[in-house]
């Protein structure tokens, strides 16, 4: 690769600039200029993140323009910045990139479907910020980088320099800001890698809706007859084990379109979580962890570097990232026909929702938009029982419109190509967090294999009264007992409680988006 690249057009003098060096010079240079990089005994590169091993919400930004902002669902989640406090971050980013020696310049696609892809340039000072993007983007062949030309989005990461927390509009040292009239995605003041990979994610959740197609935070596999299935779930609902089927082919773990012509993967690689990681309990995670991949803030053995993933003492968010071929089942290129079946993961850890229940359509954009977990009790200081999470279309912090929006082009969807909506509950059965137990895993993988081999659209089904929606009444390999979830309390009176209580969180918090919600998607909800 040539090592003299201009990124003049950036602003950016640096003259030395590596442009997509092959991981093998990014472990040289990773090494010899990164304090903390070291490569582990199975060969993947560790790095450190620095302060930030997470990602910033709060501090993320975009730019208020006239061309995007009624589009954009500002609040909390999508935070107004100025177009001039956008351009003196921006400035101050690249006053620092062009204080370095050298740069990296990773230039790469988002989106498998060649229609709908976009071109995205990185600008990095760290080897580490260099390949992990190299691992994240859809790595192009030589003759796509020699054609590349100019980048559809810029991101400029000066991620070791921090924000003027004096600035107008900035509430610490970290800024991650976007504008989507400068296609621009500007760091400062944190080095976690994520923040990269989860701006690309945000902008494709602008983009491929304003172009009708719906992007999704979810996993995709395909099975061998060409059955396709999309999974849903925050963390800890199982979303990553259960797309890590060997009867499937892996489209993507994370990001995906549902465009007129079926899945793609938005991404060329995987971002796991490394916690507790194992070789018995994860294959094929576990092994992906070899040259080429990078660890972040995990903890090794010094003289045999052997890394100890249940070390929890930088951070509980150790992860990894790997191109998406080092899983033996992905399959490539990353794109699928149209889903068959739509599944949303949650772990109620209530203990009253069904392990799995059939959704109407006005019920699947009800819970979509709900996108519901809980966390349990000893989780965090002061949980003593479960709690109710959620977060709108499964992934709330990188929408950009109204998750109404992204559940209107989920309708439209399901209804044209006839694709059932499951939700599977992976949470507590027999009683709350502490009383009851989790659902046994072998039982969820023999629900999702009767949702992918047909049979549980052919079970009869009972409604549950609370939650109106169809619940089987039978599943191959599934006791019929834990079905119905009052069936497994003891104590009857102590479950309708339970339900009456969930029901009322997930009408409170509905009401944030009932505005824009149509009135039969209001009445999917829980029964009052």
């Amino acid at each position: 690769m040539p090592e003299r690249f201009s990124l003049e057009n950036h602003g950016i003098t640096v003259t030395e600039v590596l442009r997509n060096p092959s991981p093998a010079r990014l472990y040289e240079l990773g090494l010899q200029r990164e304090k903390g990089t070291a490569i582990t005994s199975t060969g993947a590169l560790v790095a450190l993140s620095g302060a930030k091993t997470g990602r910033s919400p709060k501090d993320k930004r975009i730019m208020e323009h006239p061309d995007s902002e009624k589009d954009v669902w500002w609040g909390p989640v999508n935070i107004k910045l100025s177009e001039q406090i956008f351009l003196t971050n921006r400035e101050r980013c690249i006053d620092y990139l062009n204080t370095r020696e050298f740069l990296y310049c990773i230039d790469g696609f988002a989106g498998w479907d060649p229609k709908h892809r976009i071109k995205v340039r990185v600008i990095c000072a760290r080897a580490y910020h260099a390949l992990f993007m190299w691992n994240m983007l859809i790595r192009p062949t030589p003759e796509e980088l020699e054609s590349f030309g100019e980048p559809d989005y810029v991101i400029y990461n000066g991620g070791r320099f921090p924000a003027n927390r004096y600035t107008f509009g900035m509430t610490s040292t970290t800024s991650v800001a976007l504008s989507f009239e400068r296609k621009e995605f500007v760091i400062l003041g944190t080095e976690y890698a994520g923040e990269m990979k989860k701006g690309v994610f945000t902008i494709m959740n602008y983009l491929m809706p304003k172009r009708g197609l719906l992007s999704m935070h979810c996993s995709a596999t395909e099975g061998h007859n060409g059955e396709v299935s999309v999974l849903f779930g925050l963390s800890g609902t199982g979303k990553t084990t259960l797309s890590a089927d060997p009867k499937r082919q892996l489209i993507g773990d994370d990001e995906h379109v549902w465009g007129d012509d079926g899945v793609f993967n938005i991404e060329g690689g995987c971002y796991a979580k490394a916690i507790n990681l194992s070789e018995e309990q994860e294959p094929d995670i576990f092994r992906a962890i070899k040259f080429g991949s990078v660890l972040e803030n995990v903890v090794y053995e010094p003289d045999t570097r052997v890394v100890d993933f249940q070390d929890v003492s930088i951070t509980d968010n150790t992860r990894c990232s790997y191109p998406i071929e080092y899983i033996p089942g992905a399959k490539i290129p990353c794109v699928a026909g149209h889903p068959n079946n739509v599944i949303f993961l949650t772990a109620d850890a209530f203990g009253v929702l069904p392990p799995v229940a059939k959704l109407t359509t006005d019920q699947a954009m009800y819970h979509f938009i709900s996108g519901y977990t809980a966390k349990v009790a000893g989780t965090e200081v002061g949980v003593t029982e479960p709690q109710a999470t959620f977060s709108a279309c499964f992934g709330q912090p990188f929408m950009v419109w109204h998750p109404t929006k992204y559940a209107e082009l989920l309708a439209d969807r399901i209804k044209k190509h006839n694709a059932p909506v499951w939700l599977v509950n992976t949470g507590w059965t027999g009683g709350p967090y502490g009383v009851g137990s989790r659902m046994k895993l072998k039982y969820t993988r023999a629900i999702v294999d009767a949702i992918h081999s047909g049979e549980l659209a052919k079970a009869p089904t009972v409604e549950d009264p609370i939650f109106g929606v169809a619940v089987p009444t039978a599943c191959p390999n599934v006791p019929g007992e834990i079905l119905i979830p009052k069936n497994t309390w003891s104590d009857k009176a102590a479950y309708d409680a339970q339900a009456k209580k969930l029901a009322v969180l997930f009408s409170d918090n509905f009401k944030k988006y009932a505005d824009l919600a149509s009135e039969s998607v209001r009445r999917a909800g829980p029964r009052l």
